[in-house]
């Protein structure tokens, strides 16, 4: 089969950034004032999520340190609802692989699948808070603020969502997935929210934001009664700074891994596309890809393949390589079973390409519009063939650094990673 010639560009994203990340954190903090209400030798539970966000041995790190000068005891939660096999074990380790450790932060790490119900909403939604986070004195919830992969609106992934599936650990999750198959996301999260700032002692949020090249854009602490307003806001900033893929349409999307620290979705449907559109909500304007063939998953997702089933093809090696229990724990947990579909797969990349561009319609394969990336977080350079030049209109600004060159494959048959 003759393949197009590809090109690498380097795409130019807004590159707004954090300087000093802990004098950054230091500095939004006081302005809190959060010693008028955390005492000294009171608890404080922080909460770690699953999510690979940009620097956050060190935001922990550095929010447990101001907790202490203040006379606090603080200590982490894991909250990242069903994943790291829905067990305690298993979320410490997935924090550990982040660099999220007892002696690097400097507190102790409490990982338990309990909960306790704190109550009910108006709705009658039940909602759960980790045992752990109980009965600590006060809770800061640290989150990062972007976009949703499932779900639009105003509020999306960031300080709510931590509380209402993060906090409500596997029970929760599977409990508000459920709702969120028939109920907008919208009033749920709001809703679970407001009882859990009533009823649980949260002190504080600590939100960051990133930018397209995955580093650390905006830092902000807020009060609870904040949460909304402030999240809705910063939301606008990491819609604005996400990173972006450079034509908006493709035959085929290759993507070298996939993962949970990469995205909840294990690829971000904001920038690939396929963005869940469900009962109660519309999605617009979506990336079109004809194909996605993922090659492979991080080191840090422990084999969770969840959002694998958005792919049309993966490698017979990725297959291998999948902890198949707990990606169908966490895609069964969030009411998506159809994530952990496992793709058509074949032994070698060139397998996968001969296979994908005989089918891409009426263009030939010399004609076929690729486009090839590191994963959906790292996209300040990538691949795209010579057609996408040719025929599409780009959608972000970029350099062609190298190019046009053969498609390249090692001696079996496999693909050079971007």
């Amino acid at each position: 089969m003759t393949y197009p010639r590809m090109l690498r560009l380097r795409q130019k994203f807004p590159r707004q950034r954090v300087e000093n990340i802990p004098a950054a954190i230091r500095d939004t903090l006081a302005k809190l004032n959060l010693g008028s209400k955390i005492k000294r030798g009171q608890t404080v539970a922080l909460t770690a999520g699953s999510r690979g966000i940009a620097n956050i041995p060190l935001i922990l790190k550095i929010a447990v340190q101001h907790l202490r000068d203040l006379g606090a005891q603080p200590f982490l939660v894991p909250a990242m609802g069903s994943h790291g096999g829905a067990v305690a074990e298993g979320q410490t380790e997935v924090l550990h692989s982040y660099g999220i450790t007892e002696e690097f932060v400097g507190a102790p790490i409490r990982s338990s699948m309990e909960v306790i119900q704190l109550g009910s909403t108006p709705e009658g939604w039940p909602v759960y808070l980790d045992k752990n986070a109980s009965t600590a004195d006060h809770i800061g919830v640290v989150a990062r603020v972007k976009p949703h992969t499932n779900y639009a609106g105003p509020v999306e992934s960031g300080l709510m969502k931590m509380m209402m599936i993060g906090l409500g650990k596997r029970h929760g999750a599977a409990h508000y997935h459920r709702v969120l198959l028939e109920q907008p996301y919208d009033p749920v999260v709001r809703a679970v929210g407001r009882l859990m700032r009533a009823k649980a002692p949260i002190a504080f949020g600590l939100c960051t934001v990133e930018n397209g090249y995955d580093e650390t854009a905006h830092i902000e602490a807020c009060l609870p009664a904040d949460f909304e307003p402030v999240e809705e806001r910063l939301l606008v900033k990491a819609k604005e700074w996400l990173g972006r893929l450079p034509f908006h349409e493709a035959d085929l999307l290759i993507i070298d891994e996939i993962g949970k620290d990469i995205s909840g979705s294990g690829m971000d449907t904001n920038v690939v596309g396929r963005k869940r559109a469900l009962r109660t909500e519309t999605v617009l304007d979506q990336p079109e890809m004809r194909f996605i063939f993922v090659r492979g998953l991080t080191a840090h997702t422990h084999g969770n393949a969840c959002g694998i089933g958005f792919a049309d093809f993966c490698t017979t090696r990725l297959v291998k390589a999948m902890d198949y229990k707990a990606t169908v724990i966490n895609c069964v947990t969030a009411g998506y079973p159809e994530g952990a579909n496992i793709s058509v797969h074949y032994d070698t990349d060139r397998e996968v390409l001969d296979t994908a561009l005989a089918i891409i319609g009426s263009r030939d394969p010399h004609q076929a519009r690729i486009m090839h990336i590191k994963n959906s977080l790292m996209l300040a350079e990538v691949e795209v063939s010579e057609p996408c030049l040719k025929d599409l209109k780009p959608r972000t600004q970029f350099d062609i650094l190298h190019g046009p060159y053969d498609v390249k494959f090692d001696a079996h048959g496999n693909l050079t990673p971007v």
